[in-house]
C-alpha cells in the first residue's frame, strides 16, 4: 500500500498478487450485489456491497476508485480524494 500526494489529490494505491479481476469485468464489481467469485459460500462470503459502498463514499467526497492490473500480477485499487 502507498499513500501520496498527487497534484491536487491524496491517493492511496493498494496492490495484490491474487487472481485479479479481468479488465472487462472491473466496472461490474461496483454494481450492488455483484460477486465474481462463484465458489464462495453464499452463507459466509458477503453480499457484494463492499466496493459499491466504498465508491459511493469516495465519489460523495469528489474522488474516485479505479481498478487496474497490479505490477504484482493481481489487482491494483487506486483511491483518489481531492484536497
Amino acid at each position: 500500500m502507498r499513500v501520496g500526494h498527487r497534484q491536487d489529490a491524496a491517493e492511496v494505491t493498494i496492490d495484490d498478487d491474487g487472481p485479479g479481476i479481468p479488465a472487462d469485468r472491473r466496472d461490474e464489481v461496483f454494481k450492488p450485489f455483484t460477486r465474481l467469485e462463484s465458489s464462495r459460500n453464499q452463507a459466509t462470503g458477503g453480499v457484494g456491497l463492499g466496493l459499491t459502498i466504498a465508491r459511493d463514499i469516495v465519489r460523495g467526497h469528489g474522488g474516485d476508485i479505479v481498478l487496474e492490473t497490479s505490477p504484482l500480477g493481481g489487482l491494483r485499487a487506486r483511491v483518489r480524494l481531492p484536497l
